[in-house]
Formats: C-alpha cells, sequence, structure tokens
C-alpha cells in the first residue's frame, strides 16, 4: 500500500468536504521531523487563498472532515494551517506485517506496463572508454533496471560512435600494421596509443591523409575490403567497452548495441521525407530546416543542418533516424537519453523536428535527461595528473585496489580471495554511488576519500549496514520466524517500519523523474534508521521478550532485503561478510 497516495486521497475528500474546489492539491508528503507527525498535509494555505478564507480555518474545517480513524492515531494543526498526520503504529505494524508477507515486500508491478528505450553510454569506438562515459552509463543502467524491476519491457540502445571520417584514417592505420604482419588484437590492444599513432599519421603524412579520406568514401559506398577493416576494429573495441561494462556490473550487452553504422541506409530517406514535407530547404548547398519553436529573442528561428553541401550527413541526421526506428519498428512509449547537458540544445532540435516530421508519434515521451560534469578537486574536468583524460579502466581498477588496501587497514578476516571479491564489490560499488547519490543535474566533486568513507552517504556504509544485519543473523541459533507478529512499541521501531513501507513511493518518482539520488537518499536514511533501531532495541540480550525478538528480527530481515534490492536497482552489489 501506498501510505502517501491514501493519505492524498483521504484529505482530498475531506478538503471537498469543506468546501475546497477539487482542483486544490492536498499536498500530503513525509515530515521532516517526527514532532510534526510522520506525514504532512499542506494544502491548506494555497487553498485558502483560493476560497478567500483563513488558512488556519480553512484547515481545521479540513480537519473535521477528515475520516483516518482507523490509521491515524493523532491528527493536528500546526502554524499557519499544517495538518500533522501521526499513524497508528497498530496500522503500521498491520502494514509491515501484511508487506513481509507478500513476494518483493508487496511491491507490485505497474499495471499499465509500457515499451521504454534508454539510450545511454555512447561511448565512441574509436577511443578507450574514459570517466566521460562514466555517468551516462550509470544513470541509464539505473533507470533500466528500475523500470525493468516495475514490469516495463526496457530496450537498451548503446548508440555506439563507428562511423564518420575518423574511421578511415584508423582504418588505413590497421591496414599498414596487419600489412606488417602484426595482429590486429595486438595492434588494437591500447585503443589511446593507436588511435593517437593515427592521428599523428593523418596530420604529417599527406599521402596517408589522402588514402584515410579515400577508405571513408569505400567504407560508405561498402566496399569489401575496408568494411572487412572496420569489422576487425568494431568487434576490439566492442570487446574493449564490454570488459568495462562487467567490471562496473552494467547490464549492457553487445546485443544491446545499436550503432550509428546501423542507420547509415535510413539517412538518404529522412531528407527525402524532411524535404517533401517542407520542412528543409536548401541554403549554402546544405538541406537546413529553419526551427521557429526554438526562435532566439528577436523571433529569428534556429537552424539545424541536416545534409552539408557535400551531401554528407550529421549527429541530427543519424538521430533523427533513431528516433524514427524507436518509435516505428521499436514502438516506444517513452525513449529516455542520458546525454550530458552540454547536448541540450542539441536534443531539442532533433526532439522539435522529429515531431514535426512524424518521426516520433504524438504519445511517445521524449525525455532528454541531462547531467553535470565530474569534477577534480581543482573544480575542473577530471583529468589526470598530466591533464589527460582519464580512462575509465584505470579509474575502476584503482577504485578495487583503493578498497582492497582499505580493507586490510581494518584487519579484515577475510581469506585473500574473499577480501579481493569483496574490495570489487566495495570499490565499483564506491565510485558509481558517489555519482548517483549527487541530484543528476549537478557537477559533482571526485573524491577518493569521501567515497571510500564508511561513514555518511557512501555505498561502504550501506554495504556495512547490510553485512552488519547478515551478522546478527549469524548469531542466532534458529531461523528467523515467518511468521511471528510485528510489533512497533519503540519510536525507533515505528520509524524504521514506516520508511520500509515507503520504498514503492520513492521507486515510483525515480521512475517518473529519472533522478536515481532519490533512491539513495531513501537507502541511507533507511540504514541510519536501522543503526538507531539497533542501539534502543535490543535483538539477542537475555531480558528481552521472545515476541520482541522475533519481531526484530524480522524487521532487521525486511531492512536487510530492502536494503538489498535498492542497491541493486543502482547495480551495486552486496556481501555477507566485510
Amino acid at each position: 500500500m501506498k501510505i502517501r497516495e491514501l493519505l492524498s486521497n483521504r484529505v482530498q475528500e475531506a478538503m471537498i468536504a469543506a468546501g475546497v474546489p477539487d482542483s486544490c492539491s492536498p499536498m500530503v508528503s513525509p515530515s521532516n521531523r517526527p514532532q510534526f507527525g510522520d506525514y504532512q498535509a499542506n494544502g491548506s494555505m494555497a487553498a485558502a487563498k483560493q476560497v478567500g478564507t483563513n488558512p488556519r480555518e480553512l484547515a481545521q474545517r479540513i480537519v473535521d472532515q477528515l475520516q483516518l480513524e482507523d490509521i491515524a492515531s493523532k491528527v493536528e494543526i500546526a502554524g499557519p494551517g499544517f495538518i500533522n498526520i501521526h499513524l497508528s503504529p497498530t496500522w503500521l505494524a498491520q502494514l509491515v506485517e501484511h508487506a513481509l508477507r507478500q513476494p518483493r515486500m508487496g511491491l507490485n508491478a505497474v499495471q499499465n506496463p509500457q515499451t521504454v528505450v534508454i539510450d545511454y553510454s555512447s561511448p565512441n569506438l574509436a577511443k578507450e572508454m574514459h570517466v566521460g562515459h562514466l555517468r551516462s552509463t550509470i544513470i541509464g543502467d539505473a533507470l533500466a533496471r528500475l523500470l525493468e524491476f516495475q514490469g516495463h519491457k526496457v530496450i537498451r540502445q548503446n548508440h555506439v560512435g563507428d562511423w564518420g571520417t575518423q574511421f578511415g584514417m584508423l582504418i588505413a592505420h590497421l591496414e599498414d600494421q596487419t600489412a606488417a604482419n602484426q595482429l590486429a588484437e595486438v595492434a588494437l590492444a591500447d585503443l589511446e596509443t593507436f588511435y593517437r599513432a593515427a592521428k599523428q599519421r593523418f596530420d604529417d603524412d599527406t599521402a596517408f591523409a589522402e588514402r584515410a579520406r579515400d577508405y571513408v568514401v569505400k567504407l560508405q559506398s561498402g566496399d569489401a575490403r575496408c568494411l572487412s577493416l572496420w569489422q576487425q576494429f568494431i568487434d576490439i573495441s566492442v570487446a574493449h567497452s564490454e570488459e568495462i561494462y562487467q567490471l562496473l556490473n552494467v547490464t549492457l550487452t553487445r546485443r544491446d548495441i545499436r550503432a550509428e553504422s546501423a542507420y547509415n541506409d535510413d539517412l538518404p530517406g529522412i531528407i527525402e521525407a524532411l524535404q517533401q514535407q517542407g520542412l528543409v530547404q536548401e541554403d549554402q548547398g546544405a538541406q537546413v530546416a529553419f526551427l521557429q519553436e526554438l526562435a532566439d529573442k528577436e523571433g529569428n528561428p534556429l537552424p539545424m543542418i541536416v545534409q552539408k553541401s557535400g551531401g554528407g550527413y550529421l549527429y541530427s541526421t543519424t538521430d533523427l533516424a533513431a528516433v524514427r526506428y524507436r518509435n516505428h519498428q521499436l514502438f516506444a512509449d517513452r525513449i529516455l537519453y542520458f546525454i550530458d547537458a552540454r547536448q541540450s540544445l542539441h536534443m531539442k532540435q532533433v526532439f522539435t523536428l522529429s515531431r514535426k516530421a512524424g518521426f516520433a508519434k504524438p504519445e511517445c515521451s521524449l525525455e532528454h535527461h541531462p547531467f553535470g560534469t565530474m569534477m577534480g578537486e581543482d573544480g575542473k574536468p577530471f583529468k589526470t595528473r598530466a591533464g589527460g583524460t582519464v580512462k575509465l579502466a584505470e579509474l575502476l581498477e584503482e577504485a578495487v585496489s583503493r578498497a582492497d588496501q582499505l580493507l586490510a587497514s581494518k584487519g579484515t578476516e577475510l581469506t585473500d580471495d574473499a577480501r579481493r571479491q569483496v574490495a570489487r564489490k566495495i570499490g565499483i560499488g564506491a565510485v558509481k554511488y558517489a555519482d548517483l547519490a549527487k541530484t543528476r543535474t549537478n557537477d559533482y566533486v571526485f573524491n577518493w576519500e569521501s567515497m571510500l568513507s564508511f561513514e555518511g552517504n557512501t555505498a561502504p556504509y550501506l554495504q556495512y549496514a547490510y553485512t552488519r544485519i547478515q551478522s546478527i543473523f549469524r548469531k542466532v541459533d534458529q531461523p528467523v520466524d515467518a511468521d511471528a507478529p510485528i510489533e512497533l512499541a519503540e519510536p525507533q521501531e515505528q520509524a524504521l517500519g514506516l520508511k520500509l513501507l515507503q520504498l514503492e513511493e520513492v521507486i515510483d518518482q525515480v521512475a517518473r523523474e529519472a533522478y536515481p539520488h532519490l533512491l539513495c537518499n531513501y537507502l541511507y536514511e533507511l540504514a541510519s534508521l536501522f543503526m538507531k533501531f539497533y542501539e534502543h532495541c535490543p535483538i539477542l540480550r537475555s531480558d528481552v521478550p521472545a515476541a520482541s525478538r522475533a519481531s526484530r528480527l524480522r524487521l532487521c530481515q525486511a531492512t536487510a532485503d530492502t536494503l538489498a534490492t535498492g542497491l541493486d536497482l543502482l547495480g551495486i552489489e552486496v556481501m555477507e561478510r566485510m
């Protein structure tokens, strides 16, 4: 049961009975402080203006009509008209007990599942993945996991860059390497080094540059030799990306790749469709759409080039083809793009023209969910000490190494092999959570010490909370009684029980708004409340009544399951021991 939804409905009914128009919102939200109740209804102030009365008087009229006797122990008016609702511990205990008897703690699949296409990660296969790919990859994957958990059909789309002029340069260099009897796998073992060498030759050797440009034309026209070399490059590059995804515990696979090249044959048809509808015109030899919807302050429409004067296509053309494919072949209800904020204008152009051209159906939701930049301690975009781009593989390896050193310094009883496995989960989890726990649209500072800390809102803190609960179960000489009644006699038990019941509301909000930090905040609050519960409500002490022990063990189990579920939705693993 969604408590907030239930309370909102009850308060809305009371507002209407009190003479408030049904257009006024009850504005029910969880309270920030226990003394203000468990939930607050703050709609009286806004409604009072509309009906022309005193907010506190209106709040009293609403309370007089409010039917909460079965679920609230106290309802009171505070300040200028806040309605504080204190839920009944008995009712909460019944809800928790009911939830524990259900699969997935009563987290039901959505009633109307959608087909959701998620565009994320999308590295350029000409280079190794770097830290600039991290945010799109892990935020997009968290939403993919969460929406699947809700019961939606999720189609992952890894729109990798595998086409364009730079590939002529790379193919020419690879051909020379293989002609010198060097295996393609060896030549491409370090993609960054290979790319720099090819670029250096392109800049310094005129003959090589001409051959590279010629290879672009051959590649785009389907030359078998060029396509063979290109395919070798792509296969090895994709294998590099797959290694990163596996280490990062990301669900993307080779099957999810829908590369730029996949739309190559569609691009002439995109231009033709735009021309037939009169949505583009020739301007200095190029095909340009002038978007009045995105006009500047002077009313000048925003130009969007979809075909260059020489006949070449752009990212915008490919993105239009992708929208059409996702609408008319994948039948998407929602399309979520996790692309950084610098591409916001580009995405507005693509969405606007897609709507006008009919590439996007009116009922399909096109959503760009931008994100900020990972910053270094100096407040600038995260770089190596030498000022270069940080390879993602090296960053993740360092995270695991630092976590291993941290575990060793704490004197863990784990074997060396077990410690390495735990270090991987802690290190990778720390990097991912440090990103996911920040508001997506904000920049954030990358800091090893804070992200690997066992205190505060971090992955290690949550993973430790989970292992602490497992240690309790190891001390119990019999299984947890799954039929034991739930008791919420102490304030700490009530607070923990209420928080356990709020997971579904948080998941729903993340699914709507694509802000994973909301789930991170929830899990941190849950773990913090568990620690308070653990300190104030003894479980295994000999003087604890059997009924209280059994109830508290069930609350421990529910907390562990909820932490594991929430972290799994974020792509973060838990462990039995640490």
